[in-house]
């Protein structure tokens, strides 16, 4: 009997090893009831894993391609002044036209989970001398994390809030004029450089982002014309990221021609859900920057000081109100009004243009996929010159937008 129950407590313990050895040797893991699952604790990957990839394994590389196309009629309904704002004394110019402001084309082809290259081309360009249009984002873009993200090739470096967002999902019909102005200068619009930007999380409501750029300076699609740079950076703080309240700072400096420049601004943004399917938001602007591009556009003999005494001061704020319809052809309605005011050269040569530009907006399909912008955009200057841009104008439109 006790010999019986030995050879079995053997054979028990044989059979128990053997399993061991066979776990052990083919790598597998022996888990019990009470074994806790393994969670991964690494908020890097988890953020990559569920918010970039969705959790599912991906074959790279991947393409994305997107595009948008905006046509537009214009008519100026000021006594001889034509759709670009021109004054024309003798009668002559051009009062209305159709025109097709964008046809953008736009890939993105993920080459890993971590890089990126990006490409859009404007087909509109073509309208006019090509040369340095049409190719507007040309870049790579590797991702460490959520934290630093960096970009090498043409794109937008961010200074400002209308950097951050591209011009089919804006609330008015264009970016402001003091964003035009400051691309010359270097600072925004499409530049050739790299860049450094990312975002952090502060608490459960809070956030906050960052960017840093070195560029050219001189536009898009050329080469440097001196050796100086243009350095930017840009802070923006989340503040309430439920009602989309933010605040943000950007500065920068810049060589010219072997001269020194800057340039600053503050921001500021803000949702307010106001009833059921109404809301209204804010968003608002002031930059101040030496103007380079006027004093050296300037022959010396002309020049009315130095540099540093050419100074363009711009302000805007642009309100928006929006009504959630939800029908099948009709998502919502949209009015918004956006006001400027931009001295180009404030300081020795002052003459303020005041804009206003109200716009009725209907979104046939959600997120401006199908949308049909109506208004009017109204220039004042303090003084007005015959045969230059510089002259009030009463610019009506009416524009088809659809993207992909």
């Amino acid at each position: 009997m006790k010999k019986n129950k030995s050879k079995q407590i053997l054979r028990n313990g044989l059979l128990l090893f053997s399993t061991l050895v066979f776990q052990i040797t083919f790598g597998q893991e022996i888990k019990t009831e009470t074994s806790p699952p393994q969670i991964e604790t690494d908020t890097i990957k988890v953020f990559e894993h569920d918010y970039i990839t969705g959790g599912a394994k991906v074959t790279y590389p991947t393409f994305k391609l997107g595009g948008v196309f905006q046509a537009r009629y214009l008519n100026n309904f000021k006594t001889n002044v034509d759709v670009n704002g021109l004054q024309h004394s003798d009668g002559s110019g051009t009062s209305n036209t159709f025109d097709i402001k964008r046809m953008r084309v736009s890939l993105n082809v993920k080459v890993s989970q971590d890089l990126e290259v990006v490409v859009l081309t404007n087909f509109a360009d073509f309208k006019s001398d090509p040369r340095t249009k049409v190719l507007e984002n040309a870049y790579a873009r590797y991702s460490l994390n959520r934290y630093a993200q960096i970009t090498i090739g043409q794109f937008r470096p961010l200074f400002g809030r209308e950097e951050t967002y591209s011009v089919d999902i804006i609330k008015s019909i264009d970016y402001s004029n003091s964003y035009y102005l400051f691309g010359p200068l270097g600072w925004t619009s499409f530049q050739i450089g790299g860049a450094i930007t990312g975002n952090v999380d502060i608490g459960s409501k809070m956030g906050l982002n960052y960017g840093f750029s070195v560029v050219n300076g001189n536009g898009k699609n050329k080469i440097d014309s001196d050796d100086g740079k243009n350095y930017s950076s840009r802070i923006l703080l989340d503040i309430d990221k439920t009602r989309g309240f933010s605040i943000g700072i950007s500065g920068g400096i810049a060589e010219v021609e072997k001269q020194k420049s800057h340039a600053y601004g503050v921001e500021a943004a803000l949702t307010i859900p106001l009833a059921n399917k109404w809301s209204v938001d804010f968003q608002t602007e002031a930059k101040r920057a030496t103007n380079h591009t006027l004093f050296f556009g300037t022959a010396p003999i002309n020049r009315l000081g130095e540099l540093n005494d050419y100074i363009v001061n711009s302000f805007y704020i642009l309100p928006n109100i929006r009504y959630e319809i939800g029908l099948k052809r009709l998502q919502a309605i949209e009015f918004a009004c956006r006001y400027e005011i931009l001295d180009e050269n404030s300081k020795l040569d002052s003459n303020p243009r005041q804009t206003w530009v109200p716009m009725l907006s209907f979104e046939f399909i959600k997120d401006y996929k199908a949308r049909l912008q109506i208004g009017m955009q109204i220039d004042n200057y303090k003084h007005n010159f015959e045969n230059t841009t510089k002259y009030n104008s009463n610019l009506a439109f009416v524009q088809l937008q659809c993207r992909l």
